[in-house]
């Protein structure tokens, strides 16, 4: 049986790094902007899609 590598059990997500805001113009903000809530109207779906197959299961394991 294989040994578990450490390096399988740490986290894979790259840490968010922030933009820098003082050279983009408001135009850029703007659409900087715009992009994060296309991201977080993304989430939120996902979110919503997730708690849907969990309301599922545990409807189905009530039985």
């Amino acid at each position: 049986m294989p040994a578990i590598d450490p390096e399988d059990l740490a986290p894979r997500k790259p840490a968010a790094t922030l933009k820098l805001l003082d050279p983009m113009s408001i135009a850029e903000l703007e659409g900087y902007i715009a992009e994060l809530e296309a991201e977080i109207l993304r989430v939120r779906a996902a979110i919503a899609a997730k708690q849907s197959q969990r309301g599922a299961a545990e409807a189905f394991f009530r039985r």
